[in-house]
């Protein structure tokens, strides 16, 4: 009866374990899973919690780029982010007359290489609490520790956002999913 117990035991904790692993491979984000074999566009395209980002990088003329080698790391708001903005704010930016506005608002969410959270941990401890990332519009952002294990991102206004989903590793990069639209000066 032991030995069944601890086979069965042995077989739990195993499964566990493949299920973990298989949910860090594939992370669900906006309730679908984002596969590393794909990039950065293919993927975001398939959540259900980035539709106004895909919207807006249609829009700004990103995706060629997006799906380009990279690697890039991509601070991704959600719909709900974007929704937070001041009324009329993703409307206007949506527009064709404001394009280069839209681009720089949505490069400024992106930073050349591949950047996990380990990554940014190491750089927040080697910083003495921050870490400085220049973003792809030339604009700079912070990434801080909050708490042992949870990192913020803060824009040049000060404005902090939290990271909800931590290490989408993509074909190209790497996204991080935030709360928050950060923005420029």
């Amino acid at each position: 009866m032991k030995k069944l117990l601890l086979l069965c035991a042995c077989l739990a904790i195993a499964a566990t374990a493949v299920t973990a692993k298989s949910m860090m491979a594939d992370p669900r984000v906006g309730g679908q899973p984002m596969l590393p074999m794909k990039d950065i566009v293919d993927n975001a395209v398939n959540s259900a919690d980035h539709t106004t980002l895909v919207a807006a990088v249609k829009a700004a003329g990103l995706v060629e780029t997006l799906k380009g080698k990279g690697p890039f790391t991509v601070f991704a708001p959600t719909n709900d982010a974007f929704e937070n903005l001041p009324a009329g704010t993703v409307t206007s930016l949506l527009e064709p007359a404001n394009k280069a506005q839209l681009t720089k608002v949505l490069t400024y969410h992106v930073v050349a290489g591949r950047i996990g959270r380990d990554e940014l941990m190491k750089r927040i401890a080697a910083g003495g609490g921050s870490a400085k990332l220049t973003t792809v519009s030339g604009g700079e952002l912070w990434a801080k520790s909050n708490g042992p294990s949870n990192v913020v991102i803060q824009d040049e206004s000060g404005q902090s956002a939290n990271i909800s989903t931590y290490d989408v590793f993509q074909s190209n990069g790497v996204i991080h999913v935030l709360d928050r639209v950060v923005l420029p000066r």
